[in-house]
């Protein structure tokens, strides 16, 4: 069976390839709007099902995984920065404070799809000015919901949680999901 993630995120690849040897990258090309009406956890769902599906048309034959990973802060959605300034932003709303990081996971082959979520509490260190200005001038939160990695240091204080699902994938989660669907094959 072929595997296929639906990303073309790094940090995904990196994480997928702890539990499957040999897998393809082929990211999904559609858009991330989304209902702003659902829960934050339908929403992550929402998204990563609708880029496994997008995936899954060109690759029919494999099993694709797709993910989508939100911050929610306050009951707000903040999603990628849109420019430095968003970033900075951000990063001094979440200084020293708790907000919720939410992956959708979709796993799909011709004979199932299964759609889940992982949800971790995260909270974060007090950030001076001088740290954010180095870590957004570092172009690092650009790409990143949230503005952060939990990778890159001094950001996060603790987690309660799986530390996978913050940066992107949560690692236990697809691994059980891709038994669950194996066994119908």
């Amino acid at each position: 069976m072929q595997y296929v993630l639906a990303s073309a995120s790094p940090r995904r690849r990196e994480l997928l390839s702890q539990i499957l040897d040999d897998f393809i990258v082929d990211p999904a090309r559609c858009g991330e709007e989304v209902n702003i009406s659902l829960f934050p956890e339908d929403m992550a769902c929402s998204l990563a099902e609708r880029k496994c599906d997008e995936v899954f048309r060109r690759h029919s034959g494999s099993t694709v995984i797709g993910c989508d990973t939100i911050v929610v802060f306050e009951g707000e959605v903040l999603g990628k920065p849109k420019d430095r300034d968003d970033a900075a932003a951000t990063l001094r709303r979440l200084s020293g404070k708790t907000h919720y990081v939410i992956t959708g996971v979709c796993v799909r082959n011709k004979y199932k799809k299964i759609v889940k979520y992982d949800k971790t509490e995260v909270k974060f260190n007090l950030l001076s000015e001088a740290f954010i200005d180095i870590y957004v001038g570092s172009g690092s939160p650009l790409d990143k919901a949230g503005s952060y990695g939990i990778q890159d240091g001094g950001i996060v204080r603790e987690y309660y949680g799986s530390y996978s699902n913050v940066v992107g994938l949560p690692v236990a989660l697809v691994s059980s999901m891709l038994k669950e669907v194996r066994e119908d094959i």
